[in-house]
């Protein structure tokens, strides 16, 4: 159930958030401001979004017209009414990039960018008075005002005002011993195909779909906690699923520990700019 009360918008602490994606990562930064009662949030997605975390993502609204993660509603809109009326009902909008772009009134008070591309894809600090983005490929005080440490370790969440974010590592994150072997690439160029769903069990050597005739196939069991959309266009190399080996079927659904991190430091990182000392502004 949506806690925000749309009557509130006006009273509550609510900046104009555009959120560049909407897969999980994104997703768990629009969840926390929402909770934290911002309410006027808007995120942008290409046509064929790439997120394999589906079930904590937003994106499955371009296609649905709704989608839910965990407790907090997201709706497509097209237009800057939409968006509003959106707003009012308490839920997150979501729009496709093609459509923002036309857009030219909408001046947001904070930017996030949140496509992980490993690189910066146009954002730029002078987009909104407080930009973020997360991870590398961005340099705090030159593309943006902070940057979020999405590494793992020890300084995961770590605001940055100056510099970059640790480099790519190209590893991803341990869960139950497990690194690259729970991640699902395509290892060819073409269409994605796959019967399987999200929550689905799977045993090293299980074919989780076809790409172009090729067998995609699990390294190793456990749960299938994400999947890209079946059909999806996707290139070599390209991240397809994650399979949890802890096999716990809950955790296909909730919000992960790095997601929260990093969604908090987001939240940090708001807080700090909209409530300076007047001394300081």
């Amino acid at each position: 159930m949506n806690q925000l009360n749309p009557a509130s918008l006006e009273r509550s602490l609510s900046p104009f958030i555009l959120i560049k994606a909407a897969g999980e990562m994104a997703s768990a930064i629009a969840v926390r401001l929402y909770k934290a009662n911002m309410g006027r949030i808007c995120m942008l997605d290409l046509p064929q979004p790439l997120a394999v975390r589906r079930r904590v993502s937003f994106c499955p609204a371009l296609d649905g017209g709704l989608a839910k993660v965990e407790d907090v509603d997201a709706v497509a809109v097209r237009d800057a009414g939409e968006m509003e009326a959106a707003w009012q009902q308490g839920q997150i909008a979501i729009m496709l990039t093609t459509d923002w772009s036309g857009l030219s009134d909408c001046s947001p008070d904070v930017v996030v960018d949140a496509v992980l591309a490993k690189r910066n894809l146009g954002t730029d600090k002078t987009e909104a008075p407080l930009v973020l983005a997360l991870g590398p490929g961005f340099e705090a005080g030159r593309d943006c005002h902070l940057v979020v440490e999405t590494n793992r370790g020890h300084d995961l969440g770590r605001l940055i005002s100056t510099g970059p974010a640790a480099a790519n590592t190209g590893i991803p994150g341990t869960i139950a011993g497990e690194t690259e072997n729970r991640v699902v690439r395509a290892p060819v160029t073409g269409r994605f195909d796959s019967t399987l769903e999200i929550g689905d069990e799977v045993r090293a050597g299980t074919t989780i779909g076809y790409i172009a005739g090729e067998p995609v196939v699990a390294k190793l069991g456990g749960v299938l906690r994400g999947l890209i959309k079946p059909g999806t266009e996707v290139s070599s190399g390209l991240k397809l699923g994650d399979i949890d080996p802890r096999g716990d079927n809950a955790y296909c659904g909730t919000i992960s520990d790095k997601a929260r991190t990093i969604s908090g430091a987001v939240l940090e990182g708001v807080l700090s700019h909209f409530n300076r000392p007047a001394s300081r502004c």
